[in-house]
């Protein structure tokens, strides 16, 4: 099976997604209820659809069935949001290496909460390092232990690091504020960073790690 990059698009608010994304129609995108209704809108139809649609009028529910390549319909609420479905389902039907996430921050903090924290869960494990959590501000991504490298998104001014679990011997030594080897017994933000080249360095030995390239 040929691996390939997927963008997710959520429910989230429209004002804080890059508008370029809808330039993007020839990419693989899966549409997370209202989020389809917003890739119709812009003309691109779903390689699938996911979610209980509850905020969707009739017409775009009809909508989404007919110009969606497939649909999962779920009507019952259960443990997880139709965000982590949509990525459950993705991971375990397709082979996927780069999955971008757009939609997921903005507006309520419960949902950005669940967006961020479901990385955590064994389930993931194996994908954490495939996601990326794109809006118009800010860049997310998130490690495993190991010596790893950042590209400089050049749009973006800040470059953050943020343990999400207890992290051990985490070392920043190609950045503008440097950091030998210090281990974090919680979660912390490391904020306000930046590149002084084109890549950024970084390497730890335990835990989940996130970044985030950022701009105001």
């Amino acid at each position: 099976m040929i691996a390939m990059k997927v963008n997710v698009l959520t429910g989230g608010p429209l004002a804080c997604v890059p508008q370029s994304i809808f330039e993007q129609k020839d990419e693989w995108w899966c549409g997370v209820d209202y989020g389809a209704v917003e890739l119709i809108d812009h003309k691109i139809n779903p390689m699938l659809s996911i979610g209980d649609f509850d905020t969707a009028t009739d017409e775009e529910r009809l909508q989404v069935k007919n110009q969606s390549h497939q649909l999962v319909y779920r009507p019952l609420k259960d443990d997880i949001t139709d965000t982590e479905l949509a990525l459950r389902y993705l991971f375990a039907h397709y082979s996927i290496d780069q999955l971008n996430l757009y939609g997921a921050t903005g507006a309520r903090m419960d949902q950005l909460l669940a967006n961020l924290f479901f990385i955590l869960k064994p389930e993931y494990q194996e994908q954490v390092e495939r996601i990326t959590i794109i809006d118009r501000w800010n860049e997310m991504r998130f490690f495993k232990p190991g010596c790893h490298q950042l590209k400089r998104n050049p749009q973006m001014k800040y470059l953050a690091f943020i343990p999400l679990t207890a992290v051990e011997g985490l070392v920043l030594p190609d950045e503008k504020y440097q950091l030998q080897r210090t281990d974090f017994d919680f979660s912390v933000a490391l904020s306000s960073n930046e590149f002084v080249g084109p890549r950024a360095t970084f390497s730890f030995e335990r835990g989940i790690l996130m970044t985030i390239q950022s701009c105001d």
